[in-house]
């Protein structure tokens, strides 16, 4: 049987911390939100390996949880604060925003499956994450409902910067999400100030992509 306990104390210092990860706050939060909650009852051992976690079990195809070191250092890229209202877009079966809501004041989470969406609801109920909402609606839209943001996380990559969702920020606001696929991935934070959009890369990161981003494909005469 696996020690879940012992893992989740592997995973931050083997995974997490190892990897310049310092936010003491983040750092408490993945050490105490059980991990293995949020996935299939026949992948729950290999919970906090250094991988996407498939969530198919005859639902939820195609969705991933987020490896653990690049949820880490997204999660301290964005800086989260505990006055923070925050957005989490693919929150999936609800492991992000239990971290999250850990460290800010709200935390919306935005699921476009319905059935992860009801068991994310389920999950955060049980762990009393009392102060995130769980939402369904199209992952690339947002949810404007709830705007302005001091924070929007992306729970997995997209083609391109969203841009679409910088108008759910709020001044001072940080969207950060990884964009590309492959080699080629990056994490980007982008920052809203003033009514403009500064960004930056911050980091290599291959992760599995959020469905709804799809970038249409254009005819070549």
């Amino acid at each position: 049987m696996t020690d879940f306990a012992a893992a989740r104390i592997n995973m931050v210092e083997n995974q997490v911390r190892c990897n310049a990860v310092t936010d003491a706050r983040l750092i408490a939060a993945m050490s105490s939100v059980p991990r293995e909650l949020f996935v299939p009852d026949d992948r729950r051992g290999v919970a906090y390996m250094d991988e996407d976690v498939s969530l198919d079990d005859g639902q939820g195809a195609g969705r991933y949880l987020m490896q653990p070191r690049a949820f880490a250092k997204l999660a301290q890229l964005a800086e989260v604060q505990e006055s923070d209202h925050v957005l989490d877009i693919g929150a999936g079966p609800g492991y992000s925003s239990a971290v999250l809501s850990r460290l800010a004041r709200t935390v919306i989470a935005l699921e476009v499956d319905e059935v992860l969406a009801a068991t994310a609801t389920t999950k955060l109920a049980e762990l009393g994450a009392s102060n995130v909402t769980v939402v369904t609606g199209r992952l690339n839209e947002g949810y404007a409902k709830g705007a302005p943001y001091d924070v929007i996380f992306l729970g997995g990559a997209t083609p391109v910067a969203p841009e679409n969702l910088f108008d759910q920020l709020k001044d001072g606001g940080r969207l950060v999400v990884v964009t590309g696929s492959g080699p080629a991935a990056h994490a980007r934070i982008f920052i809203r100030a003033h009514g403009a959009i500064s960004s930056r890369m911050a980091f290599d990161a291959k992760i599995h992509a959020l469905p709804g981003f799809e970038v249409a494909e254009s005819f070549v005469f």
